[in-house]
């Protein structure tokens, strides 16, 4: 193990179980491939440890092939639980699904996108991320892209969280 990832694992831990006194929700989420799960929400905000990176690659369908071990921890799932499955197992149902289709038209154009997320964890906390995600090439054509996260800021969490809201009922009119 490399010394940036024994670090981060002693300094963050997530949480054992404890009993739950956040409101829990079960939703019913449909993917844009179709896929249909059920998800447990707690909305309950997972810290963001302050310097760290999450980093992911996934393949042209959107599959993981890579997560670092800040990943694995924040997600809550091990890591071969997320390799091999869709990067959407981490998307809360929070999140409009306009915002993940302007990143998918962006990042298939081979453009650099870049936004704030709320991923949902395994145990059905979440945490904000500002995220740049990025297309990689070799022979001069696109291979799978990289995602690499960063904390964002309460100011802009706030108002993600107001502008998101707006998006939604925007697409519940749709």
């Amino acid at each position: 193990m490399n010394n940036a990832i024994h670090s981060f694992s002693r300094l963050f831990k997530r949480p054992k179980e404890q009993p739950q006194t956040y409101k829990q929700k079960i939703h019913d989420v449909i993917h844009y491939d179709g896929v249909k799960r059920r998800v447990l929400v707690t909305q309950k905000a997972l810290p963001y440890p302050a310097g760290e990176l999450v980093i992911s690659r996934v393949d042209l369908n959107g599959l993981i092939t890579f997560a670092n071990e800040s990943f694995v921890y924040l997600s809550g799932y091990s890591l071969a639980e997320l390799i091999g499955k869709p990067h959407y197992v981490v998307r809360h149902p929070d999140m409009p699904k306009m915002v993940f289709k302007s990143m998918w038209a962006t990042i298939q154009a081979g453009k650099k996108w870049r936004g704030y997320i709320k991923n949902l964890c395994k145990d059905g906390t979440h945490y904000w991320v500002y995220a740049t995600v990025i297309p990689n090439y070799r022979g001069g054509k696109v291979v799978s892209y990289t995602s690499v996260r960063r904390q964002a800021s309460a100011a802009k969490i706030s108002q993600m969280e107001a502008d998101y809201q707006v998006m939604r009922e925007k697409e519940a009119r749709q």
